[in-house]
């Protein structure tokens, strides 16, 4: 198993690659998106991207052989099984230019859980990209596997989500919050704001600023920044500029 205890030097921002026909077609709506969201943000990690991909070999092993091109590590759930739609292994390694082989050990987990029943099918779920490690399922046994810096997981939440967690608490750890803030802008066109945004842009290169419009009765902007740092210096030269540039505003409201 993937063991290295620890946390990294800083946060990281994750992909996450959800796969299944089931998901882009048919009546399931994915709940991985807000679940590793949610995951992440409460570890001080986020969400860099997120991907909905169809049980489509070329597609699968086009994207994955960018993804592994890229330095952010990956959560990938779905197709690991053994039916002949489970295609995520084969174009793991197609992806990665190495051969599909039979792991020792996932091989031995299998037959533990399912004794002569492991054959001829579900051992199947043992034959995995070459030098890939496995991770471990806490729910079944069954384990997942990791392949330089993505980890694919089962497709079921009840699954891939604790091995997700067994993941992140094994290797990356937590790290410093995210946080935001932000006030409400009213009456105003969005691209008025833009000359204050690019001199706090300056003033604060370590955020990230957003503008978000928000239609309606009650309609404003909402003008902010998020960062891994104290906001105060931010809101305060914030609330500064709005009311320099004579920009009504009010304090952010919370439902």
């Amino acid at each position: 198993m993937a063991q290295q205890s620890g946390s990294t030097a800083g946060p990281c921002g994750f992909g996450l690659i959800v796969i299944g026909d089931e998901v882009l077609n048919g009546p399931r709506t994915d709940a991985h998106l807000p679940f590793f969201k949610t995951l992440l943000l409460a570890r001080g990690h986020t969400l860099a991207w997120h991907w909905v991909l169809p049980d489509d070999p070329a597609v699968l092993t086009e994207h994955l052989r960018y993804s592994f091109s890229r330095v952010e590590p990956v959560f990938v759930c779905g197709g690991i099984g053994a039916t002949p739609d489970d295609y995520t292994r084969a174009c793991a390694a197609a992806a990665a230019g190495v051969a599909l082989v039979r792991h020792p050990q996932g091989r031995a987990l299998i037959e533990e859980r399912f004794g002569e029943s492991a054959y001829p099918h579900r051992i199947l779920m043992a034959d995995l990209p070459a030098g890939a490690d496995l991770v471990f399922n806490p729910y079944n046994q069954i384990p997942g596997f990791c392949l330089g810096t993505h980890w694919f997981l089962p497709g079921f939440p009840e699954m891939a989500w604790p091995m997700a967690e067994w993941v992140l608490e094994q290797r990356f750890g937590t790290a410093e919050p995210l946080r935001e803030a932000a006030l409400e802008v009213l009456s105003l066109a969005e691209s008025e704001l833009i000359p204050l945004m690019d001199e706090l842009g300056e003033r604060f290169p370590d955020l990230k600023l957003f503008s978000l419009p928000h239609l309606g009765p009650a309609a404003h902007i909402l003008l902010g920044a998020r960062g891994r740092c104290d906001l105060g210096p931010f809101m305060e030269a914030l609330r500064a500029g709005l009311t320099r540039g004579s920009m009504a505003f009010r304090e952010r409201t919370v439902a």
